[in-house]
């Protein structure tokens, strides 16, 4: 039993002078103020009072109080948030297309003059002499050489090029672009030609002619480029408007870098003198092994004439594979075969970028049907070298010159 304290005198009603003197006196019970509940029964309610009988205003969770117009539990005078506009998607696209343009154009230029400044223009064709008048469309020569720039003893020994001084040929082609068809036209190695007057590379004599014969790839040996394109022209009569050379380690390095080519073998081939070993059918040459395939000659009867045919077989599958997307469109794979493929073409001093991007994709749709692959027509062999059929020749360069579709075979 708690002890019952008791309270003063109640401090009577009216007015309080300061200091805990009383104020106005409460109005009476009902007269406009809510009941208030007493502590009789120290519960905090009168006996028979409910809960419901008085509201604190906290069994709800509401605070009582100005909430600046913003409802419960608001803070008078916050400034309200502003909804979130829409996205503008318009907008949006419009500056992502033009961001991804500059992207290009500024890639693609940069790409342009990088490129451009690989090319190594080293032949100058203004040197060659009495040259026959141009005709329909351009005419590529392309040269592989077995120039070892840049080899080390290793890289001859894996690659079975032998450690000759100076260089010499295996592949001259003849690539014609022109409006009715592009054409390539292999010339063997062992062609016999005649040796025309001609201007030194170096020296700057002229030499006349004394009617000596020789193989076309000997010409080359004796004063490079320039007397090999000057007695093409002089035995031909067809104007060579560019000249395009790649060496040894060049045409492994660019097959390499495109991952491969990957080519039909008809009939399997061996040969210790290129390193060739291949069994038949479709598989995947690395550039060691594709250096042997263009370049194997004694495992062949026909020799030479073999040799041109797989050269021009490999070339087309190499354009091929190059202009695949998974190539073009892959930056890793892209730079590494244009870097490879461009740090070791020669040029002569007029090739641009175009010019080169033209071949390149005639190469491609020769090989895609769209063109004549072709041997030069021969017609015998004279102290073991290929004697070109004269009258064919003839009806070759006429229409090639005239624009006009090529009849003639090569063998």
């Amino acid at each position: 039993m708690m002890r019952q304290v008791r309270r003063g005198p109640a401090v009577p009603p009216g007015p309080r002078s300061a200091y805990g003197d009383p104020g106005p006196a409460a109005p009476p019970h009902g007269a406009g103020v809510p009941r208030q509940p007493s502590y009789v029964d120290g519960q905090g309610h009168e006996e028979g009072a409910g809960y419901g009988d008085y509201d604190s205003g906290y069994n709800t969770g509401q605070v009582y109080g100005g909430s600046g117009g913003r409802g419960p539990g608001g803070t008078a005078g916050a400034p309200t948030r502003a909804p979130r506009p829409a996205p503008n998607w318009r907008r949006r696209i419009k500056w992502t297309a033009i961001t991804l343009a500059t992207v290009l154009v500024v890639t693609s230029i940069a790409t342009y003059f990088w490129a451009d400044s690989k090319l190594r223009r080293e032949v100058d064709l203004s040197k060659v002499i009495d040259r026959p008048d141009g005709g329909d469309g351009t005419n590529y020569l392309i040269v592989g050489s077995d120039s070892r720039e840049g080899m080390s003893k290793e890289d001859e020994k894996k690659l079975h090029t032998g450690g000759a001084e100076g260089k010499r040929t295996d592949s001259m082609m003849i690539l014609h672009v022109g409006g009715n068809g592009d054409t390539l036209i292999s010339l063997p190695r062992d062609s016999d030609v005649v040796v025309p007057s001609y201007q030194g590379s170096t020296s700057g004599k002229t030499y006349p002619a004394q009617g000596r014969h020789t193989k076309l790839n000997a010409t080359y040996a004796e004063d490079g480029p320039t007397l090999l394109v000057r007695t093409i022209e002089a035995n031909t009569g067809l104007r060579i408007d560019h000249y395009v050379e790649i060496g040894f380690q060049g045409f492994a390095g660019i097959v390499d870098a495109v991952g491969g080519v990957d080519i039909t073998i008809d009939k399997g081939f061996k040969d210790k003198w290129s390193g060739a070993d291949f069994k038949a059918g479709k598989q995947t040459l690395n550039g060691q092994q594709a250096l042997a395939f263009v370049r194997t000659r004694h495992a062949f009867a026909a020799s030479d004439l073999q040799r041109t045919k797989n050269q021009q077989k490999f070339l087309a599958a190499l354009a091929h594979q190059v202009a695949t997307p998974s190539t073009i469109l892959n930056p890793f794979k892209f730079y590494p075969t244009m870097g490879a493929g461009l740090d070791s073409l020669i040029v002569d001093k007029d090739m641009s970028l175009w010019d080169l991007g033209s071949m390149f994709w005639a190469m491609k749709g020769v090989s895609g049907g769209d063109g004549t692959s072709m041997n030069m027509p021969i017609s015998g062999s004279v102290g073991g070298n290929l004697v070109w059929d004269k009258a064919k020749v003839k009806t070759l360069v006429d229409e090639l010159n005239n624009g006009e579709k090529v009849t003639v075979s090569g063998n």
